[in-house]
């Protein structure tokens, strides 16, 4: 396995990240546990967000991750002419250049492609150079290419991203004044020559499963995260190059192969630039609300990234009752089944924009969360954890230990709240300049950490220090002193709205037993990271907490099923599977749990405790058995292993005696399975634990147990 050395989150597959989708740098690391020598790559000009072009070293396959996690089913490459549309285009306007026309001295016309929301598109044959291209109009009817800047034609011409159309040329040409003869002035039109990309346009892809499968089918969800981080790294590269696309829709967007294509970039606007300097150009349905009365933003941008996906994978009235808004939850059954991805698209397409993403980087890595949760839904289906770059590993895992034997009581207890804070991530230092320090001292003990910051009083404690410092004293149990340090960077003018206050303090809300506040306030941070993991499993003990076992349970499986290392998450859906009575589901996850975990063998235990403890009215031979295997691999030995011996072999004498049934040739723990086989094997094994008791009255409540299961005999 090959870790990227980019992002330091994802895997290194044919020859590209699969989460961040750039090749490594010169030398990729390899992961843990893997072999041989490192691999030499070519490295990109520069990652995303960081000013780079985005473009693959020759020779270098596009880098497609969020596809290869996917089902995404390539899509043949189209022959240019035989995507021309026919001649007679009913009662739409007709296309001011006809077949056969020369543009530019160089572009021959051989028809139109797609009517566009400004216009007509040309396919068109490059006479220079032999290439296949397409033609569409600049901007707006009667625009002159000279109206458009040197710098901004020049801008566009640069381009050059392998998810967004290249542009060759800008062109002008004479075109049919409206209502002139065919000998009257002819006014100028001005066109963008653009690369032709074969395949079909997503709107095309979903119109094609709506004639196969009904009027209100969608395409796959996979298939729909995928193509939105797709469409997010293409925006993403414009804006690093100070462009916004502003008409991101189906239309706009073509697969082909595995390829995704942002093919329009007719309606691209300058950063910066003032709402009425130009027209801005969107599509109703998909524009944000405030584009109009304020100038396009890189948030109004990924609102029609948000718009596009919802409309892709669900059938609502986007451009009527919900043009603005999506509709309820609860009215969609992908969104309820789906709630992350109901969440980033609230908000992607929340109607304030400073509720949204902060950049396209941002919205691509929690989608890429979101996929990598969608993808696991499935049964058996193969996790693909990441790294995350907000939080750290789960500390520890609760709620592992098995209750004792005393027939009473719960097999696995629920995590008292102090405990599960100590298991929680912990946010990752966000100050470059402090990381590399901070992260080494965050990883000692609280009482290190605390008496460490606490004694630097030479100079005021940064932000970042104050964060580490409040999550010491909220682990050391001094809430006060934690919630002191919270309220003074929220007052602060430079961390007001630092997330990991909310963050924080939702952890020492849980501290304190108040589960309701802390609920609230991890619902909160779950909506603005969908993608992560460690809120889903804050917000897992909160509802177990609180009595909601239905909520609790799909939290801890989506963290679990996404991510094998959060190992609370899957004690704690075994503990609300077996609080439901669902005996046999609580075992599967627990068999789920890897066998080279150290936590393996406590899974294995409390796996055999839950088959064990649930009743001779429930148990099998097979049961008992496979009991009786678990306790092997768990690897315990001494007096915790008799004791579990004892157990067993108490559940196996009660299966025989409550069914009447005695199988000499099957042994459970190298035993008969008889009445006086398990009695002779558990006398030994009371006995055996009398050596191990602490005091005289356990020791003589073993003795007990020995002569009362003692098989008698006749003299």
């Amino acid at each position: 396995m090959i870790r990227c050395t980019q992002c330091r989150r994802g895997v290194v597959r044919h020859g590209f990240c699969d989460f961040c989708g750039f090749a490594p740098t010169s030398t990729a690391v390899r992961g843990a546990g893997a072999t041989g020598a490192t691999e030499a790559t070519a490295p990109w000009d520069g990652p995303r967000g960081q000013g780079g072009t985005g473009q693959p070293p020759p020779g270098r396959p596009t880098p497609y991750g969020p596809l290869e996690m996917t089902s995404v089913t390539p899509v043949p490459y189209r022959d240019p002419e035989s995507a021309v549309m026919p001649e007679r285009l009913g009662d739409w306007p007709p296309p001011k250049l006809k077949r056969g026309e020369l543009v530019g001295g160089q572009y021959h016309v051989r028809g139109c492609l797609r009517r566009g929301g400004l216009g007509w598109i040309y396919l068109a044959h490059d006479n220079n150079v032999g290439h296949w291209v397409v033609l569409k109009g600049l901007l707006h009817d009667g625009a002159d290419v000279s109206d458009l800047p040197e710098a901004e034609r020049a801008a566009l011409a640069a381009v050059n991203h392998p998810n967004i159309v290249k542009i060759h040329n800008f062109v002008r040409h004479p075109a049919p004044a409206p209502g002139a003869g065919p000998e009257e002035a002819r006014e100028t039109q001005s066109y963008i020559v653009m690369e032709y990309v074969g395949g079909r346009s997503l709107k095309e892809l979903l119109d094609d499963r709506r004639r196969a499968e009904g009027p209100d089918a969608a395409l796959p969800i996979d298939h729909v995260i995928a193509y939105g981080i797709e469409m997010l790294r293409a925006l993403g590269y414009l804006h690093t190059q100070g462009l916004l696309y502003c008409d991101l829709k189906p239309d706009n967007v073509m697969q082909c192969e595995q390829r995704l294509t942002l093919i329009d970039l007719g309606g691209t606007w300058r950063m910066g630039g003032p709402a009425s300097a130009a027209p801005i150009w969107g599509t109703p349905g998909f524009g944000a609300p405030e584009v109009g009365v304020e100038a396009p933003t890189v948030s109004s941008d990924l609102y029609t990234v948000g718009r596009t996906m919802a409309v892709l994978s669900f059938r609502f009235d986007f451009t009527g009752d919900y043009a603005t808004g999506l509709p309820p939850r609860e009215d969609v059954p992908l969104l309820s089944r789906f709630d992350s991805y109901d969440r980033l698209l609230r908000r992607a397409t929340h109607p304030d924009p400073r509720e949204r993403f902060g950049d396209a980087a941002e919205m691509a890595e929690q989608l890429f969360g979101v996929l990598r949760e969608v993808v696991s839904v499935p049964r058996n289906a193969e996790p693909w954890p990441v790294p995350s770059t907000l939080f750290g590993r789960e500390r520890r895992a609760v709620g592992a230990e098995v209750a004792a034997t005393d027939g009473t009581g719960p097999v696995l207890g629920s995590p008292d709240p102090a405990e599960a804070v100590t298991a929680l991530p912990v946010p990752v230092v966000s100050a470059p300049e402090e990381a590399a320090g901070l992260a080494e001292l965050a990883a000692r003990e609280p009482k290190v950490i605390v008496e460490t910051l606490s004694g630097a009083a030479a100079q005021p404690l940064s932000a970042e220090q104050r964060l580490v410092l409040a999550g010491a004293q909220l682990d050391r149990g001094h809430h006060a002193e934690a919630a002191r340090l919270l309220d003074e960077l929220a007052d602060g003018a430079d961390r007001p709205d630092d997330w990991r206050i909310g963050w924080y303090r939702g952890v020492g809300a849980i501290a304190v037993r108040d589960c309701a506040r802390a609920r609230e306030l991890f619902d909160r941070l779950y909506s603005r990271m969908p993608g992560e993991a460690a809120p889903k499993l804050a917000l897992a003990f909160c509802c177990e907490a609180t009595g909601d076992r239905a909520e609790a349970a799909r939290l801890y499986e989506s963290v679990w099923r996404t991510d094998r290392g959060y190992l609370s998450a899957a004690f704690g859906l075994a503990r609300v599977r077996l609080d439901g009575g669902d005996r046999d589901g609580a075992v599967r996850v627990l068999d789920e749990v890897p066998s080279l975990s150290t936590h393996y063998g406590a899974a294995q235990l409390a796996a055999m405790a839950v088959t064990l403890r649930g009743g001779s009215a429930n148990l099998t031979k097979e049961a008992l058995r496979a009991a009786a295997r678990r306790l092997e691999q768990a690897r315990v030995d001494g007096e915790r292993k008799g004791q579990l011996v004892a157990e067993i072999l108490e559940a196996g004498l009660e299966w025989v005696r409550a069914n009447g049934i005695e199988d000499p040739g099957t042994e459970l723990i190298g035993t008969p399975l008889t009445q006086n086989g398990l009695r002779d094997e558990l006398e030994s094994t009371y006995r055996m634990l009398v050596r191990f008791a602490d005091d005289t009255d356990s020791r003589y409540a073993l003795v007990d147990k020995a002569n009362a299961v003692r098989t008698r005999t006749l003299f």
